[in-house]
């Protein structure tokens, strides 16, 4: 039989059986047409923001739970999980509390919309009120949901949990923020301009000239500070990366990563990737892989209908995809050591030495942070064509200005 104590019993103590989709959604049906009010006398809200806490603890972030609600319960999920996010964030006071990252994440999911944030306690019937679901669909939503939350598997904590943040403090933005954000600014409008034009050979100019951008923001931030480890900002970011080809996403930013010296660790059964390096690299890195995802995949329906196809075989577009980020890693790297080498012979000093410490600096960071990660290569076949066809691509997607192309 089927009430409260049976439900709470699930909720609980046999939340793994619910991230079946197909165990979830039988045991919603049944629930539904047994007439269970959703959350009635507030269980589930409860239920669940309990199970956000127990992940906080175990490394996740945001930004990290709605990527796995997206990829494991549905689109249909996030909505739900925007308001819990929302309701936490006002019982534990995040805005004044929570890290900056922490805060720029909720910000970004839309959690800190007051105008439309819940009740305490009542997430999940203000969210089926404004949804309008099925009864069904929305019983299947929220138990998938808490399973998926109570079985968050433990990853490396890079900021900290609700259950260690200190009292509320004002937020001071210090002047070196505001160079990083106007080179940034700089770099994003290049990109922007590379993905709307028409013209391939405009494209690559562009592309081009953001790289070069981020090389001598970097020479120049380690020149400011002298390379020294103390003076050396390395931070961490996760990136959320999501099917299909996950994994040959994942080759893509690693060649981007490490042309620019930060470091990758993917966590492959999450779709989600770790990058540490300076804070100022990793801004940048992350909006060259963006505009690079969007070139590539451009690129990709290109190489479609040069061949006359409608859509290509799974296996090609994997292939397409790895050719294109391993050429893309050549020419990445090859253009920052000729930028920088550039810079040394305009200034007359050596650079090496300042860049290696900086260098140092976030491989100890990383070392630190995943002390039992070792690297490793896919050893898995390939698409030939699909492969090279990538690469040629890779190739019109050049990186190099257009004053030194790269051969």
């Amino acid at each position: 039989m089927i009430d409260d104590v049976w439900l709470a019993d699930l909720l609980q103590h046999r939340a793994p059986v619910l991230t079946d989709a197909g165990a979830a959604a039988e045991v919603a049906a049944t629930l539904s047409a047994q007439g269970f009010a959703l959350d009635g006398g507030g269980l589930l809200s409860r239920t669940l923001q309990d199970a956000l806490d127990g992940t906080w603890e175990r490394g996740w972030q945001p930004a990290d739970v709605a990527h796995a609600a997206r990829r494991q319960v549905g689109a249909g999920s996030v909505p739900l999980l925007v308001a819990l996010l929302a309701e936490h964030a006002r019982r534990t006071d995040a805005v004044s509390r929570a890290p900056e990252g922490w805060v720029a994440q909720l910000r970004e999911l839309g959690a800190l919309d007051t105008d439309h944030a819940p009740a305490p306690g009542t997430a999940v019937t203000s969210w089926h009120r404004a949804e309008r679901r099925a009864p069904a669909e929305a019983w299947r939503i929220v138990l998938q949901l808490t399973g998926m939350l109570r079985t968050t598997a433990r990853i490396e904590v890079l900021v900290p949990p609700p259950s260690r943040w200190g009292p509320a403090r004002t937020r001071a933005e210090g002047p070196v923020a505001a160079d990083d954000d106007r080179a940034l600014r700089r770099i994003r409008g290049l990109l922007a301009k590379a993905e709307a034009t028409g013209f391939p050979e405009e494209a690559e100019a562009l592309t081009a000239k953001a790289q070069e951008l981020m090389t001598r923001h970097a020479v120049d931030a380690a020149l400011l500070d002298g390379g020294a480890p103390a003076g050396v900002d390395v931070d961490t970011r996760r990136v959320h990366l999501a099917d299909p080809y996950a994994r040959a996403k994942t080759q893509l930013l690693g060649a981007v990563a490490e042309a620019n010296d930060v470091r990758l660790v993917w966590y492959q059964g999450l779709g989600i990737a770790t990058l540490v390096g300076i804070r100022s690299d990793l801004d940048a890195v992350e909006l060259l892989f963006t505009s690079l995802l969007l070139q590539v995949a451009q690129a990709l329906a290109a190489a479609e209908r040069q061949e006359g196809r409608r859509s290509a075989s799974r296996s090609f577009r994997r292939a397409f995809l790895l050719g294109y980020a391993h050429r893309i890693g050549e020419r990445l790297a090859a253009a920052r050591r000729r930028v920088t080498e550039e810079a040394a012979a305009e200034r007359g000093a050596d650079l090496l030495p300042v860049l290696r410490s900086r260098q140092e600096a976030v491989e100890a960071r990383t070392q630190e942070l995943f002390p039992r990660v070792r690297s490793s290569r896919s050893r898995s076949s390939v698409d030939a064509g699909g492969w090279y066809a990538g690469r040629a691509a890779a190739e019109r997607a050049d990186v190099a200005p257009r004053r030194s192309p790269l051969r």
